[in-house]
């Protein structure tokens, strides 16, 4: 006997529907947006991208007993080799959230506005980096894929001209 299309349909829906949530998982991180001012006095902005290939600013999670601000320069200095740098301003907090499996995952992200010092070039990005880069403002407004980033990016900006950083 041959089935309708509308069973068909519901079986497809039904076979290819993932399991549902099983636990809220609570994720605070912390990372920073990176700048400098280059040879022309103008400012420039640390972004690495990721697996995805997707351009973010470096971050991580907090570990037991660390401040977000301490995990942001320990993440800053793991992931892009930058060893020495001034923690200025907390930007703000950033939520998402993603599946992971069974599992919703509620990401919290502190992010701290940070100055590069020293040689600012002399980077050493962790093996999982597909690029890192020093771009313009505007550059790095244009690549940034998450418009939550963007937001506190502009937000730092406006710090830099605020404090005439």
């Amino acid at each position: 006997m041959k089935r309708p299309k509308p069973f068909k349909a519901f079986r497809k829906i039904v076979r290819n529907r993932r399991p549902s949530i099983r636990e809220i998982v609570r994720e605070p991180t912390a990372g920073g947006v990176i700048w400098r001012r280059n040879d022309h006095n103008k400012i420039e902005i640390l972004l690495i991208q990721d697996v995805k290939e997707r351009w973010t600013i470096p971050k991580g999670h907090i570990e037991e007993g660390e401040t977000p601000k301490h995990t942001a320069e320990r993440e800053i200095n793991e992931e892009t080799g930058l060893k020495e740098m001034e923690t200025q301003n907390w930007l703000g907090k950033i939520h998402f959230k993603y599946r992971r499996k069974q599992s919703l995952v509620l990401m919290t992200t502190d992010i701290f506005l940070v100055a590069a010092k020293g040689d600012t070039d002399d980077l050493s990005p962790e093996s999982w980096i597909s690029d890192i880069k020093w771009l313009s403002t505007a550059e790095a407004l244009e690549k940034i894929q998450y418009d939550d980033i963007g937001k506190i990016i502009l937000l730092g900006l406006k710090k830099i001209r605020q404090n005439k950083l």
